[in-house]
């Protein structure tokens, strides 16, 4: 389809891309509406080699033939670098945004049926940090991920763009049911490790094989940590040794060093 060009952030053709810095906005739009945003030629890229269905592409006019193999139906619109920070909120330096269908999330029981080794966060509501905990989990042999009911989209555009598209490698299933979802991920088979600086934890290379045969590693939010009831109905709580006198890491880096460690 040839570039159709926008000469005003008000026309109602780009109206999945507007206000994309307002995250309150954006959150009642996208999930409601079936849709996420992806930035940059890479990340969309590797969001249609996952399988999902574009809905359409805005294009810094610059950039107009950049990007390449994209379905012949797809809209492609164009703008000035003016008009396409009006629409969107922000100056798009990558200058390229497309707009994808969701897909429906995997069923906890299926998700958890095909995973070995899986990530179970709470409350994690910071997107950078839960792109960046993706992308690693995706690198370092996590098999799937378990939200509950308050954390961040894991689609929302600056996850998926921190996470440089990981997020679309990784299955992920969202809890309705917290905290049961919790013994239910027990019941499936495997051992729920509580990362926490407590003093009782235990450092995460003294796991025992049994312990690492099936993880299932929890992680809570910034700050707060995990919940009491997560600690209390968790197989184990571990911790990684710091020095220093250092007590906490960011949750994105303490969950890429407890991947590498749980899956090596």
């Amino acid at each position: 389809m040839p570039a159709l060009t926008i000469t005003s952030p008000d026309d109602p053709r780009i109206a999945d891309y507007r206000a994309l810095t307002d995250v309150e906005l954006r959150t009642k739009w996208e999930p409601p509406n079936g849709l996420f945003i992806a930035e940059g030629e890479l990340v969309i890229q590797r969001a249609l080699r996952a399988g999902y269905e574009l809905r359409s592409a805005l294009v810094d006019q610059k950039r107009a033939d950049q990007l390449t193999g994209l379905p012949p139906e797809t809209p492609l619109y164009t703008a000035p670098a003016p008009v396409l920070e009006s629409i969107t909120g922000f100056h798009v330096h990558r200058g390229i945004l497309a707009s994808f269908h969701r897909r429906a999330l995997t069923p906890l029981p299926e998700l958890l049926a095909n995973a070995k080794r899986i990530a179970v966060l709470e409350d994690l509501n910071t997107h950078t940090n839960l792109g960046a905990l993706f992308r690693s989990a995706a690198a370092l042999g996590i098999d799937a991920v378990v939200l509950s009911p308050s954390c961040a989209d894991p689609l929302y555009r600056r996850a998926v763009r921190v996470s440089m598209g990981e997020v679309f490698a990784i299955p992920y299933a969202k809890s309705d049911d917290w905290p049961r979802t919790l013994t239910a991920i027990r019941d499936a088979g495997f051992t729920l490790l509580a990362l926490t600086p407590a003093d009782d934890a235990i450092p995460l290379q003294q796991l025992t094989p049994a312990q690492r045969a099936r993880p299932a590693l929890l992680l809570g939010a910034e700050g707060p940590g995990l919940t009491p009831h997560a600690l209390l109905t968790s197989d184990a709580r571990v911790s990684i040794p710091m020095q220093n006198g250092v007590d906490s890491l960011n949750v994105a880096t303490a969950a890429a060093i407890a991947f590498w460690e749980i899956c090596r």
